[in-house]
């Protein structure tokens, strides 16, 4: 994994050869979703050092996303795909967007603890339903869904009351780590951080991959720089970095 990533680093440094030529460095507005938060954050610093552009990224929950893309100035997206489902937030993207990542969901539990039975739906119904505590973000995209699978086993009101609400992503995680939540319910790579383990994903039956897309914004004034940070997204370097961090290109 480390010589992988060293590897993916070591070419991304060649960006520039590769990316349209800039005359002046960009700084640019950079809407996220917070399950993006790992491969960004890797990625950008290696964009801005091959490109001399500037990233100054601000990752929230699709909810947020929305109101921050229909109210307040940007440069490009990298979004779940549920941003463009808004017909108002879809409009202040040009087209044509392009998917960077998907990812599916899985249950965690704290480091060393005993990894329930999740491999069916009612597997996974008893080990919810056993559960003290869960923790997710329910106001995202991917809550969203995890609340719909909930509702499909049948345990949407008893999950209610045994959820400990998170406010970002990276909370997940450390709530389980920390013990105030027994098990994580979330994205698989949001799952993959210290102090936990993953118990395993949700059964096909009930599986499903959020995808993230990236487009630029059409008010933007840097629309080459932000185009060519999509377009290095995209590079077999990129894909290497995502998929080490626990999702899948495209």
């Amino acid at each position: 994994m480390k010589n992988s990533l060293l590897a993916a680093a070591t070419s991304i440094l060649g960006l520039a050869l590769m990316l349209p030529s800039m005359t002046e460095a960009a700084e640019l507005k950079v809407l996220a979703g917070g399950s993006m938060t790992g491969p960004l954050n890797e990625l950008g610093p290696e964009f801005e050092r091959a490109t001399g552009h500037k990233l100054v990224i601000h990752f929230d929950s699709t909810p947020n996303l929305i109101k921050l893309a229909t109210s307040a100035p940007f440069d490009l997206g990298v979004v779940p795909v549920d941003v463009f489902k808004n017909a108002e937030a879809k409009a202040r993207f040009t087209a044509p967007a392009m998917d960077i990542a998907r990812v599916g969901y899985g249950i965690a539990v704290r480091a060393g603890a005993p990894r329930p039975d999740v491999s069916t739906p009612d597997a996974l119904k008893k080990t919810l339903l056993d559960a003290k505590s869960i923790a997710f973000l329910p106001a995202s995209a991917a809550g969203a869904y995890v609340s719909s699978v909930f509702e499909r086993l049948g345990i949407g009101e008893a999950m209610k009351a045994k959820t400990v609400v998170q406010t970002s992503t990276g909370e997940i995680a450390k709530a389980v780590a920390k013990g105030d939540a027994e098990l994580g319910v979330f994205l698989i790579n949001v799952l993959m951080a210290p102090g936990v383990e993953q118990a395993g994903p949700f059964p096909a039956e009930l599986q499903q991959e959020l995808v993230f897309t990236a487009a630029v914004a059409v008010d933007t004034k840097e629309a080459d720089a932000a185009g060519a940070f999509i377009t290095y997204l995209k590079t077999p370097a990129a894909v290497a970095v995502i998929k080490a961090k626990g999702m899948e290109p495209g």
